[in-house]
């Protein structure tokens, strides 16, 4: 068994289901975990952050129900509502993190959600990829390359069509991955228990 985690970088919901997805992945450390990038602002919703009216509401929703933080620095960055949320950049950094640090894939992807959300950083910026890295104690010039380069765009395309092929359509979703099945174990938001009560169910301990 593993689990499967589709989110996107820029999914305010994926932000808040981050600690849960830590305490989950610590609590069992023989599973294995893949991340997969979905591709929320792609194609025509690649658009300035002012055309989704509802986004301060929704992170005031989620910050109520999960305790996610948004600071200081992220509300100046959309402030004037000109900022682009780039999903397939988004995407290529998590390709490249994983490229580094495929054993640690799922911590370094919700620390590029951190760095959006609270540290107010672009994930279409090399920037922020290097913060990440050296906070996580990866060469961070090996994580910028490889961001920068054309297999970086490649990997998101395919994490795209993974996601699609498991049938998401929402972020974030938790799923186990037992042979050819999949479970789902969460979707939106869910509490550590609760997922924990889901994959007890399906024999993991």
């Amino acid at each position: 068994m593993k689990i499967v985690y589709v989110f996107d970088a820029y999914c305010g919901w994926s932000h808040g289901f981050s600690p849960t997805l830590r305490d989950v992945i610590s609590r069992h450390p023989e599973l294995d975990v893949e991340v997969v990038s979905g591709g929320l602002f792609t194609g025509s919703r690649r658009v300035p952050i002012r055309a989704f009216g509802y986004v301060q509401g929704a992170n005031a929703k989620i910050a109520d129900l999960t305790g996610a933080e948004f600071g200081e620095a992220y509300d100046r960055l959309i402030a004037d509502g000109s900022f682009v949320m780039d999903s397939k950049a988004a995407a290529r950094g998590v390709a490249a993190l994983r490229r580094v640090a495929p054993a640690r894939a799922a911590e370094p992807a919700t620390a590029l959600q951190r760095a959006f959300y609270v540290d107010g950083l672009s994930l279409s910026d090399p920037a922020a990829y290097r913060k990440v890295a050296e906070e996580s104690g990866l060469d961070a010039d090996a994580v910028v390359a490889a961001f920068e380069a054309p297999e970086a765009a490649e990997a998101a395309e395919a994490d795209f069509r993974r996601a699609a092929g498991l049938g998401v359509t929402g972020f974030p979703t938790l799923l186990a991955a037992d042979g050819d099945g999949y479970s789902p174990l969460a979707h939106g938001s869910a509490t550590t228990a609760e997922v924990e009560q889901r994959l007890s169910s399906l024999g993991a301990r």
